[in-house]
């Protein structure tokens, strides 16, 4: 997934409770959905900046070669500047893009 190409702001915006609580019918089930998509974004971000990072990674464990590398750090620079995960997971839930259930215990409970 390209974090880059989402239209989420990079900083913070004021959002309307009830709009958002709207598609669940209570806010805090609101936020729990946006909590975990932003957990499974902010997951997906680590693996695939470890992986782009292996690439430099010294094979040996000597402490005395510590060489910069620039293109190590324009990667880290990238996602330094990508949208938090949870300002990526509210923009998909206000779109329309993220698809959640209730499980079966919480309907028979009600």
């Amino acid at each position: 997934m390209d974090f880059k190409k989402s239209n989420t702001p990079l900083n913070t915006v004021t959002r309307d409770l009830i709009e958002l609580s709207e598609q669940t019918g209570n806010i805090y089930e609101t936020v729990c959905v946006i909590s975990k998509r932003a957990n499974q974004i902010a997951a997906q971000m680590k693996s695939d900046l470890e992986k782009k990072l292996q690439e430099f990674a010294p094979y040996n464990d000597t402490l005395e070669e510590v060489s910069e590398n620039r293109e190590q750090i324009e990667i880290s620079r990238y996602y330094e500047r990508l949208p938090k995960p949870t300002l990526i997971a509210t923009q998909e839930y206000i779109d329309h893009k993220l698809f959640f259930r209730k499980s079966n215990k919480d309907r028979n409970s009600l």
